[in-house]
């Protein structure tokens, strides 16, 4: 025998009923979700409880003044290739320090001089302050010191305006520098007029002897994309040992955004491992980072 139909209004009633209950455990779901992802992104990233703090302390510059430093370095005893980290205009911050502690873990020891904070500079200069580039040879003359830093020319990691220090660091004390990672970095004077922005590049680059890595995304701004390849070329017709790594859809700051894109993570990845095997290669490191003749 057929069973009968409910009755419509309590079909329906009952419709409602499931619909509501369903949409409740939806809403619960998604509230968990969002909790458990919120909890997440408030975690400190994998592994940072147990990396080593930074040390902090300062140098003396020329002019009398304390730099202001940190400096990371691998659990392991040392010695350790040593490698300054010159930050960008947007000041020292908590994604530097991550960066430094990346390093550290690859088998570096990393020092970092706040440039702005030893002559009071706020956040974004726009113009750059040729002073603070003793602060940065301070902190270059306190790391080769470094007990802890194999005898050898250091490497340099620079961020946007960072690379600009670097190339007037090596271009002056070539046999103090043996190798240069820039991360979108300036390759021109900041204080230069635009056409010689967007048509030249600074005279360091055509004294450079230390081997350069440029690491820039495709969406980055035009014109330091142009100035990154016109030093490429120079570099290059010189003899020079260059490379341009240019990443699909990566935008400026690309390594840190906190907005970044599943390309921009990948990109990441990639750029931390090519400055690695750059390093080691320019430094003259075996394959585990360690400092010539170590066993």
């Amino acid at each position: 025998m057929t069973k009968p139909h409910p009755p419509l209004e309590t079909a329906l009633s009952g419709s409602a009923s499931t619909m509501r209950t369903s949409r409740r455990m939806a809403w619960r779901a998604s509230a968990i979700a969002w909790a458990a992802a919120a909890l997440l992104a408030s975690a400190p990233p994998a592994g940072a409880a147990d990396a080593p703090p930074l040390q902090r302390g300062s140098v003396r510059a020329p002019a009398g003044h304390e730099v202001p430093i940190e400096i990371a370095r691998p659990a392991a005893p040392g010695p350790f290739p040593p490698l300054l980290y010159i930050h960008a205009r947007r000041g020292f911050e908590d994604e530097d320090r991550a960066h430094l502690r990346e390093l550290a873990a690859q088998g570096f020891l990393v020092l970092a001089p706040d440039w702005q904070a030893g002559h009071m500079i706020e956040r974004w200069p726009k113009a750059h302050d040729p002073a603070t580039e003793a602060d940065v040879a301070a902190a270059l003359d306190a790391l080769r010191a470094h007990p802890d830093a194999c005898r050898i020319p250091v490497g340099i990691v620079g961020v946007s305006r960072g690379p600009y220090y670097a190339i007037r660091l090596a271009a002056a004390r070539p046999q103090d520098v043996g190798a240069i990672v820039a991360y979108y970095g300036h390759f021109q004077d900041p204080n230069e007029p635009e056409p010689q922005q967007l048509f030249a590049v600074a005279p360091e680059v055509q004294r450079l002897r230390a081997p350069v890595l440029m690491l820039i995304g495709d969406a980055d701004f035009e014109l330091r994309r142009i100035v990154n390849g016109r030093a490429f070329y120079a570099l290059w017709e010189r003899g020079v040992p260059v490379a341009l790594q240019m990443y699909p859809m990566a935008r400026r700051a690309f390594d840190f955004r906190r907005d970044a894109t599943p390309e921009e993570k990948v990109a990441t990845r990639h750029a931390r491992q090519t400055a690695r095997s750059w390093l080691v290669q320019h430094l003259g490191l075996d394959a585990q980072a360690r400092c010539p003749g170590a066993r």
